[in-house]
């Protein structure tokens, strides 16, 4: 009964406020027609049966919320107007038709909140009509009055002479308030679930009333159909038995006649004995008819009896029927909720698969995000000690330049000097061997001026000698004042490639992870190192070995 209160209660909040959001949506005046209008009816129709007392009858037990309702106008004296209008409305012929009426009628006039919450408040004449635990004497009933008051901005119309209300189905659609569950987010998906196990959960158990309800219409329709058989049996027995008391009766006319006539002829003495016999007959006579006439009485209820027991069987079959109508769309609705429920449990566990290949995604990207932490540290460190290193060979460059400076300046005129001394002599020379070419044409001369040009020669490598120390002594300070960390050594003359160590393979390239050189055709790959962010050029050995690690290491 708990659980039957709480979804009933839930199940009116979802009727009342997608009722009121349609209304406000729609913008104009409700008709009968309208579906959320209709579904709203059916939830208060089971709110106000649940936990009814059933009133034994002749037709058998009788479950009907207009009793409850007819309370209100002693409680309220403005819904006796609405009673009154329900009583003289001539389409109306059973109790729960009236108590349908009576509920459109007291929403038409946006008191409907005001009569439940009146009828909420006197307990104790409702424990004339419900059970302790029904949801009227509950707190769940005093929560669906307060949740009617929001009805009041509603306009309502409704004809009520052409309207069957007493033959209407009170089932409730739950596709109206079935939601999807992808554009929520993953807390009102779970709301969403719960929600619709209640639903299942008390679909399950009205579905577990209605084959209870139907089991025991059917032991009835049995019973009734028993009684019935029984019935037509004794009416054939009071038919046979009303054939023979109306034979005997003619007969005991005939006799009473014959005595009449023997009487009017026989003496005195045989008329008295007739007599005796006449009054006698008589009073069997009135026994006769006495008997005929409870007979017939009998007679008469048991044809009466017979129509309310045909009546009552149509009821009964109509209601079977309506029954089995509303197992079938509770069935269907149930199988649309199964279907739901699978199509939700299979996006949870889609959603659980992705959220659990996102945290393993995201504890790669923390590894190697605390990787690149840790060499970013090994860089800055890297970076601060080139920083020193550079400071210190800067602040030894000042101080070489401020020893050595006057020096260089001095030994660099020497160079020019001695150069132009150079390119004099070298001059001088030339002339020598063009002098020398033209002696060879005169040999009586050419011995003569041997002497002097061996001469020449010695004095020309005793100069070259001079020039080639300060020269050596100039280059080996300006290297001196040149070299820096951080700069590579760059070698006068072109290397060979480490790898193919062909003669025509004379490079300048240097790979980035070894350092060595290499031609163009072994340095055609790029790859991120440890020491860069961004792809540098690497040999063909380096590549494949760095391969082999990227591909093992497990970041």
């Amino acid at each position: 009964m708990a659980n039957e209160r709480m979804n009933l209660m839930n199940m009116a909040k979802l009727s009342i406020k997608g009722l009121i959001e349609s209304a406000l949506n729609l913008g104009r005046t409700l008709d009968s027609d309208y579906a959320p209008l209709q579904q709203f009816f059916v939830v208060m129709e089971h709110c106000l049966k649940h936990g009814l007392k059933a009133k034994k009858t002749f037709l058998g037990q009788n479950k009907s919320f207009w009793g409850p309702l007819e309370l209100v106008e002693k409680l309220v004296p403005e819904a006796a107007e609405i009673t009154a209008s329900v009583k003289d409305l001539p389409g109306l012929k059973t109790p729960v038709g009236r108590g349908r009426a009576w509920l459109r009628l007291a929403l038409m006039q946006k008191k409907l909140s005001e009569y439940m919450k009146a009828l909420i408040n006197k307990k104790e004449l409702l424990s004339e009509f419900y059970e302790a635990n029904a949801l009227m004497m509950e707190e769940e009933g005093a929560i669906i009055a307060g949740l009617l008051v929001g009805l009041n901005v509603i306009d309502a119309n409704f004809c009520m002479k052409g309207e069957d209300l007493d033959s209407q189905v009170g089932v409730i659609d739950f596709s109206m308030y079935l939601k999807d569950g992808n554009s929520s987010k993953g807390s009102e998906g779970d709301g969403q679930i719960t929600a619709i196990l209640d639903q299942k959960n008390y679909v399950e158990e009205l579905n577990r009333h209605l084959n209870a309800t139907v089991n025991n219409l059917q032991a009835k329709v049995d019973a009734l159909e028993k009684s019935n058989t029984k019935l037509t049996e004794e009416l054939a027995v009071a038919n046979n038995r009303i054939i023979t008391l109306q034979e005997e009766m003619e007969r005991v006319k005939e006799e009473s006649s014959y005595l009449l006539e023997s009487s009017r002829k026989g003496p005195k003495q045989d008329r008295t004995a007739e007599g005796q016999a006449l009054s006698e007959a008589r009073k069997h006579l009135k026994e006769e008819t006495q008997l005929r006439l409870d007979v017939e009485k009998e007679l008469e209820l048991q044809i009466s009896m017979r129509q309310e027991m045909e009546l009552a069987m149509k009821m009964l079959e109509k209601d079977v029927c309506e029954k089995q109508d509303a197992l079938v769309s509770l069935r269907q609705q149930l199988d649309d909720l199964r279907a739901l429920k699978h199509e939700l449990a299979f996006k949870l566990q889609s959603s659980d698969l992705g959220v659990k290949q996102k945290s393993e995604l995201n504890s790669r990207l923390e590894e190697k995000t605390n990787q690149m932490a840790a060499t970013i540290k090994q860089l800055e460190q890297r970076l601060r000690q080139a920083e020193r290193g550079r400071q210190s060979a800067e602040l030894d460059n000042r101080l070489f330049k401020q020893d050595f400076g006057d020096k260089i300046n001095s030994l660099q005129l020497e160079v020019e000097a001695l150069t132009r001394q150079r390119t004099q002599l070298e001059l001088e020379l030339k002339q020598e061997k063009e002098r020398r070419s033209q002696n060879r044409d005169t040999p009586g001369k050419g011995a003569q001026k041997l002497e002097p040009r061996t001469d020449g020669k010695h004095r020309i490598k005793e100069e070259n000698i001079k020039l080639q120390k300060p020269l050596e002594e100039s280059h080996r300070l300006l290297t001196h004042s040149a070299d820096e960390p951080g700069q590579p050594e760059l070698s006068e003359k072109p290397q060979v490639c480490q790898l193919c160590r062909k003669d025509d393979s004379l490079t300048e390239s240097q790979c980035t992870n070894c350092r060595g050189s290499f031609c163009d055709a072994c340095m055609t790959n790029e790859l991120p190192l440890p020491s860069s962010i961004k792809p540098e050029r690497v040999c063909n050995s380096c590549h494949k070995q760095l391969m082999k690690q990227y591909s093992t290491s497990p970041s």
